[in-house]
């Protein structure tokens, strides 16, 4: 009686394919026969004939089969960015085909944008028209490499909407208070721009004259949604000018933030992840630091509140009251 082979992918080897593998890397080979449960080794080009004899399999090194399953992987992935590049570009062309003038269809309420050029580009037209008001959201990902928006293109984009009477509202994480690219970007703009940090923001989120905002679409933000919905913009609004009355001043004018019985804001707002259980790793991500600086703020702030360890750590830390003050 033959036994079906399950259908799976090369990154789910079957039991049977796992075993007849790893003996042909032990062996430096096996008999055609004792490669048939597993066809799959065959069809995933993890076994070959041998060159002197085609009764014998041999395998394909694991570093090997690797990158070649990786690149076919990465050109299936590039493949379907290309076919979701069309497609927006297809049925752009035939939803403003299909619209008649002056109807509310006219401008889609929500239009996904693919590639970081076209979004970019999106957003520069959207300025370009545009008089009154921008309101950003610029999320820190902890590299040191600037975000997009402190580009070349971009500051000439964020000038000429300043010199039309334009106000730019900006809010940053308080990681990147002293960071040069972001002193120097505000130095170089002329108008009323203001920018101010907090502990955490939301993702990234561009508003232009409350008609129009951007937001990302996939974690690597090579795609974004248009939103030009009434009641979500409105909502981006409202979250953003909250947070703003929250913010600390950053630019044009700086406020300290006060570091009452020697623990600073930054180590407080860590404190409160610390309690809420988050790890090492989720508390640097938060604010927008790297794991290296969260831990020597952990390390800080348990050596002020005299802590030696984790769980006497959250215990300090919720007998201090530190997390009832304001500031």
């Amino acid at each position: 009686m033959t036994v079906s082979h399950p259908d799976h992918g090369p990154e789910e080897l079957c039991g049977a394919g796992a075993r007849v593998y790893q003996r042909a890397l032990g062996e430096g080979h096996v008999a055609l026969p004792d490669a048939a449960e597993a066809p799959c080794l065959v069809d995933y080009g993890l076994l070959h004939p041998a060159l002197d004899d085609p009764g014998r399999l041999e395998p394909m090194s694991p570093v090997a089969a690797l990158h070649r399953l990786l690149r076919a992987s990465g050109e299936h992935i590039a493949d379907k960015r290309r076919r979701e590049a069309q497609l927006i570009d297809t049925f752009s062309t035939l939803i403003r085909a299909g619209t008649r003038p002056g109807t509310a269809e006219e401008t889609p309420a929500l239009r996904l944008l693919s590639g970081k050029e076209r979004i970019g580009r999106a957003i520069g037209e959207s300025m370009a028209a545009a008089s009154e008001q921008v309101l950003s959201v610029q999320p820190h990902d902890g590299l040191v490499k600037p975000p997009f928006h402190h580009h070349e293109a971009a500051m000439e984009r964020d000038q000429a909407f300043l010199a039309r009477g334009g106000r730019i509202r900006a809010l940053y994480q308080h990681t990147v208070r002293n960071a040069p690219y972001v002193l120097v970007r505000y130095e170089q703009l002329t108008g009323d721009v203001e920018a101010r940090t907090l502990d955490e923001i939301t993702e990234r989120l561009i508003v232009v004259d409350r008609t129009v905002a951007f937001i990302p679409a996939s974690a690597d933000r090579s795609l974004a949604l248009e939103v030009r919905h009434p009641a979500l913009l409105t909502h981006f609004v409202t979250v953003f000018d909250r947070l703003w009355r929250l913010a600390t001043p950053m630019y044009p004018q700086t406020v300290q933030r006060q570091s009452p019985d020697g623990i600073t804001p930054r180590q407080r707002a860590i404190a409160a992840l610390l309690v809420e259980g988050h790890t090492d790793s989720d508390i640097a991500d938060r604010p927008g630091m790297n794991v290296r600086t969260a831990r020597v703020h952990i390390a800080k702030l348990a050596a002020t509140l005299g802590s030696e360890s984790r769980a006497q750590l959250g215990y300090l830390i919720g007998q201090s009251g530190i997390l009832d003050r304001e500031g």
